[in-house]
């Protein structure tokens, strides 16, 4: 390999979107890239926000995550298609990765969740400079997909008690924790919050049906915001997400806990994985459609440093 051969290729690894930005010189790719970026802003801000509540983190959370990974995905990645940002099954993962921890000291939890995405960035980068992401490909697709599919089924279960507006002690188990809330539901249902949820997912549904052009959640999450602010629902007892802080919060190094870190690794090394192979199965299907390369270890170097810049 001849020296020039040699830059061409850290050139690539380091930025492999260099080659497209002579493509903006076409206003109609400007105009279909901008549509395209505005349409997953759109939908990425409540989504965001959604799933930093189910990893067990403040909404405004899902913000901080959301708005960097996929500038580092657009200059990093090798798929054009595929979209950056929180995802449910990761938050659910990490969740349940961090309460063990966040019972013993319940005031570190955010400093985990940063550990967390430290640690699973690593584990992500370690297999991208080795060139090891052709060992994705021996997950057993029908274990993802029953994995995913199961943690579906307790994502939507785990939302019933803010769809009754009812609150129980997490159980040891999660369908003890599930019958807890359907009995607290029965006698204790804030009604407001019900009504509120009941038509949060009937205008969903009704747009995705008669008007699927449309982005059906954010006109939810908008429309519901409107009647929560101007028919005193957090007055009635309902549930909001509050003033979000201003700005950004500081960069701090998390304190590294060796104790910690030995407790997290085994769920960082999970949550790359299926998080990984989640992501890279939607890119090598639009790959397949339109034929662009895909590069699966640029695809883990990406990912992780889209995982450190939130974490």
């Amino acid at each position: 390999m001849t020296f020039k051969e040699l830059i061409t290729r850290f050139r690539y690894v380091l930025i492999p979107t260099l080659d497209q930005i002579y493509e903006l010189r076409d206003i109609e790719t400007v105009k279909i890239d901008l549509l395209a970026g505005l349409t997953v802003a759109l939908v990425l801000v409540p989504q965001s926000m959604a799933y930093a509540q189910l990893a067990g983190l403040p909404a405004y959370y899902g913000l901080y995550a959301s708005f960097l990974p996929p500038m580092i995905a657009a200059i990093f990645g090798s798929s054009r298609q595929l979209a950056t940002g929180p995802v449910a099954v990761v938050s659910l993962m990490t969740a349940a990765a961090l309460e063990p921890l966040a019972t013993v000291n319940p005031d570190g939890f955010l400093v985990y969740a940063t550990l967390l995405a430290i640690l699973v960035g690593l584990f992500q980068v370690s297999l991208g400079v080795l060139r090891l992401g052709v060992l994705v490909d021996f997950l057993s697709h029908p274990v993802v997909v029953g994995f995913t599919n199961a943690g579906a089924i307790i994502i939507g279960t785990s939302q019933l008690s803010k769809l009754f507006g009812v609150s129980v002690e997490k159980a040891e188990h999660h369908y003890e924790t599930v019958y807890n809330i359907i009995q607290a539901a029965a006698t204790d249902t804030h009604w407001p919050t019900l009504l509120m949820s009941v038509f949060s997912i009937a205008l969903m549904v009704s747009l995705k049906k008669w008007r699927p052009a449309l982005p059906n959640v954010l006109i939810a999450v908008v429309v519901t915001t409107l009647i929560a602010k101007f028919s005193g629902y957090a007055e009635a007892g309902g549930a909001v997400v509050g003033e979000i802080p201003r700005g950004l919060p500081g960069l701090t190094l998390p304190h590294l806990d060796l104790d910690a870190i030995l407790q997290l690794a085994t769920s960082a090394v999970v949550i790359a994985l299926i998080g990984f192979m989640e992501a890279i199965s939607i890119a090598k299907a639009m790959a397949a459609r339109t034929r662009q390369r895909l590069d699966v270890n640029q695809e883990l170097v990406e990912r992780d440093c889209q995982t450190w810049c939130p974490g």
